[in-house]
């Protein structure tokens, strides 16, 4: 075990259970767990929305995907990149001024609140569990790589954590949690990318050719092609993960936190500003994998493995190129990352249950705060146990696959029923309600019968299903239903749901009085 990155795991440990024990007695109702009291500047929300995308998938599981094909690893950043302008021009405004703690909140305004707040909360459910599959696999390889304790025990450990931020400290724990993770994993990365350019003579160009020259497939990891020989393969991972990205419910959820629509949109774009930054970092950090991890016998197995697997290999390069102490630092916040969205996806499955279905549907929006809010931290230990058992099934994947997986589903249920809740007046609560329940059964079905699960997690021969990531497919499914049905839908309440379009559209502009400012008149 490495002194150095004990330590380091330990500081951070400390100082995380240190914020959690603030922000505890900061955290007095369901308000302040969800949203933090609405408190958070937009620098500060933009910080966090970075760090929770900047997950283990993205870390470790897109430099591992580098590592092993070189330009198709870049496919999913592409995808997900693209996806930060369009919440800053498409949505922030608009689900800002219409939500109080959850998207669902802005669909139920319009539609008819009860049944879509379930299908709805049904779809964040399955996207929070599948999301927290990739970071606890990251989580459990890194723990068992430095540590040497069993993969079961590893997870487990940041279960256990991650709970104890979350139930006690709510979004304002999760939030500031989020901040010094994006800073130290920003902070980390650029290190790690200037070493890499230090040992290239500060030459990119020297850096590919010495990649070329290490990785078994020579010039072919310049070109698509080594990872996903399908143009149609290439396309549904780039529409899963734009459009998966707009309906993750952690994302969503985070332009609560701020006071109003302008620190959103502001959130918005610092969360781009940042993103955009660390994606190109990426870049030099994953061909810098290939070149300095290939051909160091230190790094692999007898059996010509990478030791810890690919996923690990972004942690590899920070030993090769920065020794004990970088190894440390990276490892240290290589698990804050996971710590940090793991809480973030916790508040958000339990919103989902308590906010959603308890106080909004059960009890008809008038809920007893106190036991919603022990509902609400009932609900992460429940989470939490869910995370712990699908980890341990899905320990030997690539982390950025499987969170991949989890954009299958939002694309195909959360943002179809958002966009068209916003922008199109036909939409109507049966609609929704059809073409929702098509997208997640469609989505889900497709990626068990696909060959990530259908074959390495199941183990059979052959997939039933050739593609991993059925969004391509599944979201204008999704969105032709909810058209048709809409458009065939004659019911009283179809006639309701098309005339709230207006006022909802008014208040997305101009927040709850439905007028503009004083300036904006004139």
């Amino acid at each position: 075990m490495d002194a150095v990155a004990i330590s380091m795991f330990l500081v951070f440990v400390l100082a995380t259970l240190a914020i959690s024990y603030w922000a505890s007695r900061r955290t007095l109702s369901s308000q302040d767990f969800y949203t933090a009291g609405g408190q958070i500047t937009g620098l500060q929300n933009g910080t966090a929305i970075a760090g929770d995308f900047m997950s283990a998938a993205s870390f470790l599981g897109i430099t591992g995907l580098m590592f092993l094909g070189g330009f198709d690893g870049l496919v999913l950043a592409l995808g997900a990149f693209a996806a930060w302008p369009l919440l800053l021009f498409l949505l922030a405004r608009r689900v800002r001024n219409l939500g109080s703690f959850t998207f669902v909140d802005v669909v139920s305004q319009r539609l008819e609140r009860t049944r879509i707040r379930v299908v709805a909360a049904g779809g964040t459910i399955v996207v929070v569990v599948l999301y927290l599959i990739a970071q606890m696999v990251g989580a459990g390889k890194l723990i068992q790589l430095l540590f040497g304790l069993p993969y079961e025990v590893a997870v487990v450990a940041i279960s256990v954590l991650v709970l104890a931020y979350v139930t006690f400290g709510g979004m304002l724990a999760t939030t500031w949690v989020q901040i010094i993770k994006a800073i130290l994993l920003l902070t980390g990365v650029t290190i790690t990318a200037f070493m890499v350019m230090y040992l290239s003579g500060f030459s990119l160009e020297n850096l590919l050719a010495t990649a070329v020259i290490q990785h078994p497939g020579g010039e072919r990891i310049l070109a698509p092609g080594v990872l996903f020989d399908s143009p149609v393969q290439v396309a549904t991972i780039l529409v899963s993960m734009l459009f998966g990205t707009l309906g993750l419910p952690h994302i969503l959820m985070r332009l609560f936190t701020v006071p109003d629509m302008h620190e959103a949109k502001k959130s918005a774009f610092y969360a781009s500003l940042f993103m955009g930054y660390f994606y190109l970092a990426l870049v030099i950090v994953g061909f810098g994998a290939v070149a300095f991890v290939y051909g160091n016998p230190a790094f692999f197995t007898a059996e010509g493995q990478l030791i810890g697997g690919s996923n690990m290999a972004a942690i590899h390069l920070a030993t090769a190129v920065g020794g004990n102490l970088l190894t440390g630092f990276m490892s240290a916040v290589t698990f804050a990352t996971i710590l940090a969205v793991v809480a973030g996806l916790t508040v958000s499955g339990a919103a989902a249950i308590s906010h959603d279905l308890y106080a909004e549907v059960l009890c008809k929006g008038a809920p007893d705060a106190r036991r919603e809010l022990q509902l609400t931290r009932l609900t992460t230990v429940v989470i939490g146990v869910i995370a712990v058992v699908l980890g341990i099934l899905f320990q030997n994947e690539n982390v950025a696959f499987i969170a991949t997986m989890p954009m299958v589903v939002a694309a195909s249920v959360n943002f179809p029923i958002l966009f068209l809740s916003l922008y199109w007046s036909g939409l109507t609560t049966r609609g929704a309600i059809a073409g929702a329940l098509v997208g997640l059964l469609s989505s889900v079905s497709l990626i068990v019968v696909g060959p990530q699960v259908w074959v390495s997690v199941l183990g059979f021969e052959r997939a039933l299903f050739p593609y991993d990531y059925p969004a391509l497919f599944t979201l204008p499914l999704a969105v032709l239903v909810m058209s048709v049905v809409s458009w065939l839908d004659n019911s009283d309440r179809a006639a309701v749901d098309r005339s709230n379009y207006h006022s909802l559209l008014v208040r997305s502009e101009f927040g709850e009085s439905g007028r503009p400012p004083p300036m904006a008149r004139h």
